[in-house]
């Protein structure tokens, strides 16, 4: 009887691979043969899945962001019923920073997908996706916010949240250039939350 091929599981060890390869290496040396050879697998095989290794970036991108989502919902349900909006605004900026060894491969994996989006109109109109849901997230609690009086006086919740993404954005760069430790860039992201959650007009 043909033995039966759990075609997740099979995606999912070529995505391990590719993270693997990817902390060790760097995204631009994983090349599809090493991939396949990490996964323990023929290149033949891993191409029936990914034939390119823009689809298996996007696969692995896609992977990473699920998890990293996972980690930041157990966070926020970790704060219980009481959480504040600056609460959950702060568990998912630190989800989306590169902080230990998983989100820093994907973070650098999301870069390499991103280079090649800038030159591929199709791969830019999939990186542009979920900005707008992560942006109206974002602004949806600075609204309830403001609402309870705890944003600063001044501030568009929709530019707001844009800054926030822009803010996490740079200081993640600069985390894997290591121009700043971890511990700067959470305490620059917090010194940015206490002045918009101060209820004050912006200085």
């Amino acid at each position: 009887m043909p033995k039966q091929v759990d075609h997740e599981a099979r995606r999912q060890a070529i995505a391990e691979a590719l993270f693997r390869i990817a902390s060790t290496k760097g995204l631009e040396g994983a090349s599809l043969r090493d991939v396949a050879a990490g996964a323990d697998i023929s290149l033949g095989q891993l191409q029936h899945y990914f034939r390119t290794k823009d689809e298996m970036l996007l696969f692995a991108l896609q992977r990473i962001n699920g998890l990293a989502d996972q980690r930041i919902r157990e966070r926020i349900e970790a704060l219980g019923g009481t959480a504040t909006p600056r609460d959950i605004l702060r568990e998912c900026l630190r989800g989306m920073m590169p902080l230990d060894d998983k989100s820093r491969t994907g973070y650098l994996v999301g870069v390499a997908y991103f280079m090649r989006a800038v030159h591929d109109e199709a791969l830019r109109g999939l990186a542009q996706e979920g900005i707008p849901q992560l942006r109206a997230f974002f602004a949806d609690q600075l609204s309830r916010a403001r609402a309870d009086g705890e944003l600063a006086e001044g501030r568009d919740p929709e530019d707001e949240a844009m800054r926030l993404i822009c803010l996490v954005e740079g200081l993640s760069t600069y985390i894997v250039l290591d121009v700043h430790t971890k511990r700067q860039a959470l305490r620059m992201l917090d010194r940015h939350l206490d002045e918009l959650f101060s209820g004050r007009p912006p200085g």
